[in-house]
């Protein structure tokens, strides 16, 4: 049961999701007119570290439908941390989730963060879908601009809520395309523009994993003050090389996820 339970759920996280961002759709689509076979990679997403939202809540639906928990990764700069989660089927995404470390911020954040979580109905952090619920909360446009001049995580994390940040094209199961280079470069020729931080690719062979993505579609969002044009998802492309044993890795680059992070930043 759990496991028919944790299909719909990644099924309707991807429906939400790719309705949300009109980008990935076409990205999708376009892929499936080449007779391509589009494996997710990975699912990636946000949280605050309050114990009502953070890793350990929203792990819940993952860990009862057979993930475990694999990695963790620390991200100094931005002052988050983050676990990723495998399951026994190869062809399962990953899931990777982080969150704000907020005692690393100011009061004025904090306060913001608690005020916006306070309003979080009784139980409802306990639902199944609540990694999908959006935001369950009122925001209205000047506090999202006062925690974005801060963290722009915090920023997307309140206009957003709780819903994938991206999902992963897997390019080592693609047909027609065979590398990272070749994936930017099919994306560019559909005419969208790629999250150049770092380089448009984010690590390489010797790490074992190589990543990119577009930059986030803008969409709008409404807040108790009206609607607001702001940076919504992306999609990201993975490869992965094979380990000494010969299997392809199937962890994260922290050095790599860091700029990964800059997908949703403001006027790129």
């Amino acid at each position: 049961m759990q496991a028919q339970n944790l299909d719909a759920l990644l099924a309707q996280m991807w429906k939400d999701y790719s309705h949300m961002n009109p980008q990935v759709r076409k990205i999708y689509n376009s892929l499936l007119e080449q007779e391509d076979k589009v494996v997710n990679d990975h699912i990636a997403l946000r949280t605050y570290n309050d114990p009502r939202v953070n890793i350990e809540v929203l792990k819940k639906p993952f860990i009862e439908g057979g993930y475990k928990e694999k990695g963790e990764y620390e991200f100094k700069a931005k002052k988050l941390y983050a676990k990723h989660f495998e399951h026994l089927d190869p062809l399962m995404p990953k899931i990777f989730i982080s969150e704000l470390k907020l005692e690393e911020f100011s009061p004025a954040l904090n306060q913001t963060v608690r005020e916006l979580l306070d309003q979080i109905p009784e139980g409802m952090n306990e639902r199944y879908d609540f990694v999908n619920i959006g935001r369950p909360w009122k925001l209205d446009y000047s506090t999202y601009l006062k925690l974005l001049e801060e963290s722009e995580y915090a920023g997307w994390m309140a206009a957003h809520g709780f819903r994938p940040n991206h999902f992963t094209v897997f390019v080592n199961h693609l047909k027609s395309i065979h590398s990272l280079i070749g994936m930017n470069d099919y994306i560019k020729r559909l005419d969208f523009k790629l999250n150049t931080s770092g380089g448009e690719i984010k690590g390489s062979k010797d790490v074992l994993l190589e990543q990119s993505s577009t930059l986030a579609d803008t969409v709008e969002v409404e807040f108790t003050d009206g609607k607001h044009a702001i940076p919504a998802c992306y999609y990201e492309f993975a490869y992965r090389y094979p380990t000494e044993e010969g299997k392809l890795y199937s962890g994260f680059v922290a050095q790599s996820a860091d700029k990964i992070f800059e997908s949703t930043n403001q006027g790129q």
